[in-house]
């Protein structure tokens, strides 16, 4: 962490610019707007905190990781990037799925997609950091064979990007979505 360039900010600001095109793409073609906002106001919310919490978990796998106020102001801001990951694949699966709503109908193929995007996404961004030394893997860090990329990170993005729809999306102060489009039963996530 000790060897950030300023270059770690250009794939950030990226995604920022795709979000914020896409947000008002979608928010423009959204029936009900309202809806829409605080749909994607509660996806930020629990993505920050899910993504927050996963970062200060993994810090002992990273090399010179410690837990004061550099490292945990670090795990904010690389938070706020994987809430703009979230918010890219959330947008991006609206496109291809024409509904801005798709999380409230969660099938086991748009899960395996969301996991494979996702997954494939954390190891590109791995990739990427850890090359441009970014960052550097603890010995703790399991690494995942051939691909060279710590285990935790792809399974951040593997994992988390389903709890925070699916929680944004049965979310009590999301309701009224669920008067548009009713959620699907839990059973609908498991695998028969």
């Amino acid at each position: 962490m000790n060897n950030l360039k300023p270059g770690i900010f250009i794939v950030p600001v990226i995604a920022l610019v795709l979000v914020v095109l896409l947000y008002f793409f979608l928010l423009k073609k959204t029936p009900n707007r309202l809806v829409f906002r605080r749909f994607t106001f509660i996806v930020i919310l629990f993505s920050f905190l899910f993504n927050f919490v996963w970062e200060l978990a993994q810090l002992p796998l990273y090399k010179d990781y410690a837990y004061n106020i550099q490292h945990i102001v670090f795990c904010a801001l690389a938070s706020v990037a994987d809430v703009l990951m979230v918010l890219l694949l959330y947008f991006g699966l609206a496109l291809l799925y024409k509904n801005q709503f798709w999380v409230k109908a969660l099938s086991f193929q748009r899960v395996f997609i969301l996991m494979v995007v996702g997954g494939i996404g954390a190891i590109a961004a791995e990739t990427l950091h850890t090359s441009a030394a970014n960052w550097i893997y603890a010995e703790a860090m399991p690494i995942i064979p051939y691909l060279n990329v710590g285990l935790s990170p792809v399974l951040q993005f593997f994992l988390l990007p389903v709890l925070i729809y699916y929680f944004s999306a049965i979310n009590p102060n999301s309701i009224k979505i669920h008067i548009i489009t009713p959620m699907p039963p839990l059973k609908s996530f498991i695998i028969k």
